[in-house]
């Protein structure tokens, strides 16, 4: 009598462990950038910054009337793509970092990543914008063209618009000083390709 009824139970166990993975995997998702920030070899590097045809992000973009930028209003000078959402947990914990660095100068480009506007611009107008300008991706396609995996990310870009390194995660103090801030201060002191692939890695 008892062996069918342990079969059953066996059954629905089976059943379950299909969602305790699809659980699992969610968690892991939600959690997974922040704790360890890593600058990864990435497809993207060392190509320009795919082209693009999208709305700025600002008040605008609340009646359908944000004016449309492309590679033409992208910076002339290195400088930080940083893709980031509202709904993103990670972005919170870096933005104060990324207000530290417009307070030094340095010029972020923002890529508002799957994001309502106006959750996007209520984040901005309560943490304040660090952002030289802020594109609106609602689709994620331009994210995805430049090798995105997760929010937030950072690619860091030369003057002549290539991309030169894939930061993972947030950027703060630490992969700052070891790794963003030196490969930044060669890209605006020389064109040698050498120097930059040996400091840029």
């Amino acid at each position: 009598m008892s062996e069918p009824v342990m079969k059953k139970s066996q059954v629905k166990l089976w059943f379950l462990i299909p969602f305790i993975l699809f659980l699992a995997f969610i968690v892991m998702m939600f959690f997974r950038l922040g704790k360890s920030t890593e600058i990864i070899p990435s497809n993207a590097l060392n190509k320009p910054v795919p082209s693009f045809s999208l709305p700025l992000l600002d008040e605008r973009s609340l009646t359908d009337n944000a004016p449309v930028v492309s590679n033409a209003d992208l910076p002339k000078q290195p400088y930080l793509i940083n893709v980031w959402g509202s709904w993103c947990p990670t972005c919170k914990i870096e933005h104060p970092y990324l207000m530290q660095l417009k307070q030094e100068g340095i010029p972020i480009v923002g890529i508002n990543y799957k994001d309502e506007p106006q959750e996007a611009l209520a984040y901005l107008s309560e943490r304040g914008d660090p952002f030289a300008i802020n594109i609106q991706d609602l689709s994620g396609g331009f994210a995805i063209d430049l090798g995105l995996t997760g929010a937030p990310e950072t690619f860091l870009v030369d003057k002549q618009g290539n991309i030169r390194q894939h930061i993972v995660g947030e950027i703060n103090e630490g992969n700052w000083q070891d790794r963003i801030l030196p490969c930044l201060q060669t890209l605006n002191n020389t064109t040698e390709q050498s120097k930059i692939a040996e400091v840029c890695v």
